[in-house]
């Protein structure tokens, strides 16, 4: 067995960080990447490359992705069904748990609408945020956090929450009924909520700064 070069070395270090980033990481021990062989290098830029081009896939389906270029804000916009001002559509969502929650018998308390899904990158960025900063931040007062997982069924979700070892509840929109009344494109989407069913805040993508200024808005909201 020959060393492995440094640029073998950098290509597998690539690729982890590409696998861990989708958070895939569990499959690289997998991976037959042991080799030093001109072959084991030929595999690796092929793995490289269909990944990459998994990603890139991805990050281009409509409906999933963070901040975009220019130009796609005004998509984003048409593609918006319920703005801040306007009453948010009324709804019933069974939870993975069984109950069932009615949006109107909400009133008196601030929600976070949430629409995610578990093949979107940034949905999952978004996500590995609520328990921690949404959650656990405003317990004990009159919020909730509801993420409604758009066109997937009841295993793949569930499968997805024990995986990630999510705890909250998580809603299921399998054939898109429920998201189709708020818009109809782009994931993730945040609808805050306020107490009287009113829309505050409309949001589209994930960025740090954005989320950061959403739980402010929730923090006001729960003040009024």
């Amino acid at each position: 067995m020959g060393r492995v070069s440094r640029s073998s070395r950098l290509r597998r270090f690539v690729l982890y960080g590409l696998l861990r980033w989708l958070r895939l990481e569990e499959i690289y021990d997998k991976l037959p990447l042991k080799m030093a062989t001109k072959k084991g290098n030929k595999q690796l830029w092929i793995l490289l490359a269909l990944i990459v081009a998994v990603l890139t896939a991805i990050l281009l389906l409509p409906g999933c992705g963070g901040r975009r270029g220019a130009g796609t804000a005004t998509e984003e916009e048409l593609a918006t069904k319920v703005h801040a001002g306007a009453s948010a559509p009324d709804f019933s969502v069974e939870l993975l748990s069984g109950d069932t929650i009615t949006l109107s018998e909400l009133r008196g308390r601030v929600v976070l609408l949430n629409f995610w899904a578990t093949w979107c990158p940034p949905c999952r960025q978004e996500l590995a945020r609520a328990q921690s900063d949404v959650i656990d931040r405003f317990a004990g007062r009159d919020f909730l956090f509801l993420p409604i997982s758009r066109g997937e069924d009841r295993a793949t979700v569930e499968a997805f929450r024990q995986k990630m070892g999510y705890t909250f509840e998580m809603g299921l929109d399998p054939t898109r009924v429920i998201y189709d009344r708020y818009a109809s494109n782009f994931i993730p989407r945040n609808f805050l909520i306020d107490r009287d069913g009113k829309i505050i805040v409309a949001s589209t993508g994930y960025e740090p700064g954005e989320f950061e200024a959403l739980i402010t808005a929730i923090e006001q909201a729960l003040k009024e």
